[in-house]
């Protein structure tokens, strides 16, 4: 799953080689943060939040096929 958001994040922003995303395990969920650069922000964000809303429709969708629970995360 981390590389699907990977890739998702990638193809979104200007600059993709400044894209990180890591994965962090709790008890409940596993839990992506992803970094973006400073400038690319907006694009991963979207207007009104509408893009990276999709991004976590879509992960929770792949994540409940395997059973798991994630979240994702954009960092500062």
């Amino acid at each position: 799953m981390k590389e699907l958001l990977t890739y998702i994040a990638r193809n979104l922003v200007d600059n993709p080689d400044e894209v990180t995303v890591t994965e962090r395990d709790t008890d409940a969920e596993t839990v992506f943060e992803v970094r973006v650069a400073d400038g690319d922000m907006g694009k991963i964000i979207g207007r009104q939040g509408r893009i990276v809303k999709e991004i976590r429709i879509l992960m929770r969708a792949v994540a409940q096929r395997q059973g798991k629970n994630v979240s994702v995360e954009i960092m500062d």
